[in-house]
């Protein structure tokens, strides 16, 4: 930990003394002695620490913005009928008996491919069925389109609006996107085409031939997405079809030359801010023209580096063995940081993996779970209080919104928070994250228990349905959504202590 470190330099300079020191040795003590005031130096070497390990589980846990989805659409037609609004008792099931904590909502606005206002109490709709997934505990990945085919093959014209009108309903939309970004997990970039897809359209590539794409088809594409970008907060990201999508929209090569960089992830521009959809995931070596590079591993290599950053989901579409079958599925899965998938849609595909499916509802999207800790077990009011924690994350992908990291001192009369400088998107797929961490005991003497609160971004989602359920035994405490660290501080004696950084806050 940061000030054990400290304290073990001035302790060498304490016991060596400076002629036993190389110079740099010196330099670097006499430093870490100058950061610190005695007083904290003499309670942090005295206090003694406490180490644990923890268990893992193995339970399928409901945890926010990952794992299995449901699908959901509703209509608006020319007449306004065919609106089905979210229904909160079936959300509500969706958590507490299946742990899917996500729904697809496909929003079809047939009434407007030749409108160019949407109707107020069409806007009420979308507006009370984000109020719904809420109270449900549920988040939504949201995508607008016009039409869906009568029939299959379908046949012209499709149905869905030219880029002028799109532009002009995605401005109307944007102030209930924004208002309500705390229950989205995710944007599909949707409207071009049957389905929202971008392929069987009329205004987007040739009606005649869809694999047409002009320059003007592209820059009217690049036109929807952008503007769907900027209805949105900086912080929700907006996934495309195909990754040749963002590679054309933003002038992006294929590979991973083309993929985003640690340094790029987060930073607000439109390449970190663009993500990946797969709707025919494993049903051909393209997936059905999901991919088009030539070789089809770049755009795969393309896809894997850049949803260590942004969210990779979709679903299946068709047997394809032995593509589709489980090892090739769950390959798959991790290698492109898969956070969601549907459980709709293809039932023979999922029907296919068996046993394993369970598997897939552990490793989609992330998987945390405590693997050690090491904290201070005694200090006097206000004092340092040394906090290391080792997390595993053993799913297939980072969490991709942002969250809260909260250490918790519970007493019997008062709980406070201190905020910890910590980002859970960059706690890779695959990685152990160590957080390692000085601050503030509370003021008012007494035991505390210790616990961790990985809490939705949002203020509004102060809720453990929305806080990250650790996969251990026995630390999860639903009841408040925090995860329990196992330990309890003693804070007592007299005076204060200062100089250690973050000091809690009083929250009950």
């Amino acid at each position: 930990m940061k000030l054990f470190r400290v304290v073990s330099a001035t302790l060498i300079l304490g016991l060596l003394g400076p002629a036993q020191l190389s110079q740099a040795q010196l330099s670097q003590a006499q430093l870490s002695q100058a950061q610190l005031s005695q007083a904290q130096l003499a309670n942090a070497h005295r206090d003694p620490l406490s180490t644990r390990t923890y268990a893992a589980s193995d339970a399928v846990i409901a945890n926010p913005e990952r794992g299995f989805y449901h699908h959901t659409e509703t209509h608006y037609r020319a007449d306004g009928s065919g609106y089905t609004p979210l229904d909160l008792a079936t959300l509500q099931g969706f958590r507490t008996q299946e742990s899917v904590t996500q729904i697809l909502r496909v929003f079809y606005l047939e009434k407007f491919a030749g409108a160019d206002k949407l109707d107020r109490a069409y806007l009420d709709l979308v507006r009370a069925d984000f109020a719904t997934a809420r109270a449900a505990g549920v988040k939504v990945i949201v995508r607008f389109a016009y039409a869906q085919p009568p029939g299959w093959p379908p046949t012209t014209p499709y149905g869905d609006a030219p880029v002028a009108r799109v532009v002009k309903h995605i401005a109307q939309l944007a102030a209930i996107l924004r208002a309500n970004s705390d229950v989205i997990a995710v944007v599909q970039s949707g409207f071009v085409g049957l389905w929202g897809e971008g392929y069987y359209t009329d205004h987007f590539a040739d009606p005649a031939d869809p694999s047409q794409v002009s320059d003007q088809n592209w820059a009217d594409r690049r036109t929807v997405v952008l503007a769907l970008l900027r209805a949105l907060p900086r912080d929700l990201m907006v996934q495309v079809r195909t990754p040749y999508m963002k590679q054309r929209m933003l002038g992006l090569p294929t590979g991973t030359q083309g993929a985003l960089s640690p340094d790029q992830a987060y930073d607000g521009s439109a390449a970190a801010r663009i993500g990946h959809h797969n709707d025919c995931f494993l049903a051909s070596p393209d997936d059905f023209g999901t991919y088009l590079s030539d070789p089809i591993e770049l755009d795969k290599d393309f896809v894997a580096q850049d949803t260590n950053y942004v969210p990779e989901g979709g679903e299946t579409c068709a047997v394809n063995s032995p593509r589709s079958d489980w090892p090739s599925a769950a390959a798959e899965m991790e290698r492109l940081h898969f956070s969601y998938l549907n459980t709709d849609y293809n039932r023979d595909v999922l029907g296919s993996w068996g046993d394993n499916i369970k598997i897939a509802q552990q490793k989609l999207g992330y998987r945390l779970s405590l693997v050690r800790g090491t904290f201070t077990a005694r200090t006097k009011p206000g004092g340092a209080v040394g906090v290391g924690l080792d997390l595993r994350n053993d799913g297939w992908a980072a969490p991709y919104r942002q969250r809260k990291v909260q250490l918790i001192f519970q007493g019997d009369k008062q709980t406070y928070r201190v905020d910890m400088p910590a980002d859970p998107r960059r706690w890779a797929a695959g990685t152990t994250t160590t957080l390692d961490r000085t601050v503030c005991a509370p003021v008012r003497p007494g035991r505390y228990r210790l616990l961790l609160n990985l809490a939705d971004a949002s203020p509004r989602l102060d809720d453990p349905a929305y806080a990250v359920q650790l996969a251990n035994t026995g630390t999860w405490r639903p009841a408040t959504g925090y995860n329990d660290l196992g330990h309890t501080i003693t804070v007592e004696g007299r005076g204060l202590g200062g100089g250690c950084g973050a000091k809690p806050q009083l929250i009950r």
